[in-house]
């Protein structure tokens, strides 16, 4: 009599088989999480500030595709990503920013290694271009911290002096890490590292740009220098680690720069909910697409 079939405990395909059900809970969590947002977030103070420019929404769409725009353009010439490669940057995004820091990562790895077509060896690559975002990241901080400097310590009741010290040379130390000990941290070749940086360089200089444009849009009574003014300021703060209530201390600064009169709670409150409502649209654009394919694969 044949023996009974006995099933494969292997343990590297059962490891294998995780990039699977990553995607589809991955997925899952970004469309729990964003609705759960959703549900506490109060609509009331923004309604009134919504613009019915059509220019403000072609550059919203614009700014909030950057990213992923950006990050394509990398592994397209990396892996010569295909299109649908666009919906899992879009997933990646939104697993970083509605769920845990750098967990899209973790997803978008998930993603090549079930795409084996896209390449056989996703991990370096999608490890060299996130350290090379948060070295751009570092580097365009300390570049705008010398003309802001000047500003901010004029203003020394809004940020302590020494915690903004110890940020700095957190911020810097980290960057000298990278750059020194490049040769054992990257597995990518100087010219396609060269490639990766300047991609995240040009990022990140557009979104401020863009960001400071639309601000402008919804408050045009304010100069649009003092909203790039405003926006450099804001990405120091988000950069610098140690800082607390980095929130209240940008409103603090606003306040004191362009005075109480301009709603900048409200403005900060109005393009919070129009990402949250992007978040969502791409979640079940995106998140939901994907859900139903890997079922129906599966």
């Amino acid at each position: 009599a044949a023996l009974p079939e006995v099933p494969d405990l292997n343990p590297a395909r059962l490891w294998r088989g995780w990039t699977f059900w990553f995607g589809p809970l991955i997925s899952i969590a970004i469309l729990g999480a964003t609705l759960l947002a959703l549900r506490h977030f109060d609509t009331t103070p923004i309604r009134d500030m919504l613009p019915a420019n059509p220019i403000f929404w072609l550059v919203f769409v614009l700014s909030y595709m950057l990213t992923p725009l950006s990050e394509f353009m990398i592994f397209n010439r990396l892996w010569s990503l295909p299109a649908a490669g666009m919906g899992a940057l879009l997933r990646k995004r939104l697993s970083n920013e509605m769920l845990v820091g750098y967990s899209g990562e973790v997803y978008f790895y998930s993603w090549a290694r079930e795409h084996g077509s896209v390449t056989n060896t996703p991990y370096g690559a999608i490890k060299d271009v996130a350290i090379l975002s948060a070295l751009a990241g570092n580097l365009v901080t300390l570049f705008l911290l010398l003309p802001a400097l000047p500003l901010l310590a004029t203003h020394e009741g809004v940020i302590d002096a020494q915690l903004m010290t110890w940020s700095i040379a957190i911020v810097g130390g980290t960057s000298a890490i990278a750059v020194l000990f490049r040769k054992r941290l990257f597995s990518l070749p100087r010219e396609e590292r060269r490639f990766v940086l300047a991609v995240h360089f040009v990022r990140i200089i557009g979104s401020l740009a863009l960001t400071a444009l639309l601000w402008h849009l919804v408050l045009p009574d304010v100069g649009l220098s003092w909203w790039f003014l405003l926006v450099t300021l804001r990405q120091l703060l988000s950069r610098l680690p140690l800082l607390p209530n980095k929130d209240v201390v940008f409103a603090g600064l606003a306040i004191l720069l362009i005075g109480p009169h301009v709603a900048i709670t409200s403005l900060m409150a109005l393009m919070a909910g129009l990402i949250l409502a992007a978040h969502l649209l791409t979640g079940l654009l995106f998140g939901g697409g994907d859900l139903v394919q890997k079922l129906a694969r599966r």
